[in-house]
C-alpha cells in the first residue's frame, strides 16, 4: 500500500500499470521535448538550482558519483565541469531519456567519465559503499516507495558520502503563491500540451508536487531512512528545495 500521498499520484490514472512503469512510460513519451520544455517552463532557472546542488559537494571533493533519476545527463554533465570528479554514473529507468543523453555525452567527448545506464533507485545495481556522492535532480516525487529508494541511495554511500537532493516545493508568500499555483496548475500543463502533445505529465508534474512531503517532513523521511545532519534549504522563494544527508562516517 501506498505510504506516502505522492505515491498515489500517477500520470495515467486507470492504467493498470504500475507507478513506476507509468511513470518509465510518461519520459520515454516526452524526452524529444524534455530539455526544451525544463528550459522554457522554469525560464531558465532550473540550471541556476542544479549549479547550487552541486556545488554544496565541492567541499567533499567526491571521485566516484552517482546521478539517480539523471534523465538526459544535465546534472551528469554539469557536475563533470564542476567538480571533476574521476567517475560519474547515471541512472534512469526510462531507455528514451538515456537515448538522449547518450547522445549527449558523445558530442560532448564525455562518455570516458560518465556513463548512463538503465537503472532503479529502489534496486540500485551497486555494491555497498559505492560512491562519494549521490544526487537526485526532480526524481524523488517519482521513486515508488519513497523509504526505500532513500535507503538504497544510503546503501551504496561511502561512510561520510552526502546525498543532494533537488525538489519542487510550494512557496507560500502571498501573491508568489497564488501565481505559482496558477502557473503550475493551468498554464505550464497547457504550454506542454502544445510542444510535447502530452498534457498528462504536467498535469502529474502539479499534482505529485502538491502531494509531495516537503521540507520538514522530508527531512524527518531522510532521518527515518538512516541519514545524518541532514538540511532543507528554500531556493527562489520557496519553489524549489535543495535537502542534503550524510551516511555516518
Amino acid at each position: 500500500m501506498p505510504k506516502y500521498a505522492h505515491d498515489k499520484v500517477l500520470p495515467y490514472e486507470g492504467s493498470g500499470e504500475s507507478k513506476k512503469e507509468q511513470v518509465a512510460r510518461m519520459f520515454d513519451e516526452i524526452s524529444g521535448k524534455y530539455d526544451f520544455l525544463n528550459r522554457f517552463l522554469s525560464a531558465g532557472i532550473d540550471v541556476t538550482w542544479r549549479k547550487k546542488m552541486l556545488k554544496t559537494l565541492k567541499p567533499l571533493q567526491p571521485k566516484i558519483m552517482l546521478d539517480v533519476a539523471t534523465g538526459t545527463g544535465d546534472v551528469a554533465i554539469m557536475a563533470e565541469a564542476l567538480l571533476k570528479p574521476e567517475k560519474i554514473i547515471g541512472i534512469d529507468i526510462s531507455d528514451g531519456m538515456l537515448d538522449l543523453g547518450r547522445d549527449k555525452l558523445k558530442t560532448r567527448k564525455l562518455t570516458d567519465v560518465i556513463t548512463l545506464q538503465n537503472g532503479d533507485s529502489e534496486a540500485i545495481n551497486f555494491p555497498d559503499n559505492s560512491f562519494d556522492a549521490v544526487t537526485v535532480a526532480f526524481g524523488v516525487r517519482n521513486f515508488e516507495n519513497l523509504e526505500k529508494g532513500l535507503q538504497e541511495i544510503l546503501r551504496v554511500l561511502k561512510p561520510g558520502g552526502m546525498l543532494c537532493v533537488l525538489e519542487f516545493s510550494k512557496p507560500t508568500l502571498p501573491g508568489i503563491e497564488q501565481l505559482y499555483n496558477l502557473y503550475l496548475g493551468i498554464l505550464a500543463p497547457e504550454i506542454a500540451k502544445i510542444v510535447s502533445k502530452n498534457k498528462d505529465a504536467y498535469k502529474y508534474l502539479n499534482n505529485s508536487v502538491r502531494a509531495f512531503p516537503e521540507g520538514k517532513a522530508f527531512t524527518a523521511i531522510m532521518n527515518l531512512s538512516g541519514y545524518k545532519e541532514t538540511t532543507c534549504r528554500k531556493l527562489s522563494l520557496g519553489i524549489c528545495s535543495l535537502y542534503t544527508g550524510r551516511k555516518q562516517a
